[in-house]
């Protein structure tokens, strides 16, 4: 079955210079990226406008995200990537 046209995209622009990011998120969207609904895509590609080393360091639960990205729906899409 074919990748649906949304999730292509948002697997180029999860595309990362640190490998690192590049394995979690494409492990995340490889297991749950057909199952996003609006406000988790939202949420992931505002993490995306971070740089490598802070999207890691939430991404690994090193530090949890500081306001304007302290949302609910940030916060749920973290765990759902940490625990991916």
């Amino acid at each position: 079955m074919a990748e649906p046209v949304e999730l292509r995209r948002l697997r180029w622009r999860a595309r990362r210079g640190m490998l690192e990011n590049d394995l979690l998120l494409g492990r995340f969207l490889d297991r749950l990226g057909r199952t996003l609904d609006a406000a988790q895509n939202a949420a992931l590609l505002k993490l995306l406008e971070l740089p490598d080393a802070e999207l890691l360091d939430l991404l690994l639960g090193r530090r949890e995200p500081l306001p304007p990205l302290d949302t609910d729906d940030v916060r749920d899409l973290l765990g759902l990537i940490r625990a991916a």
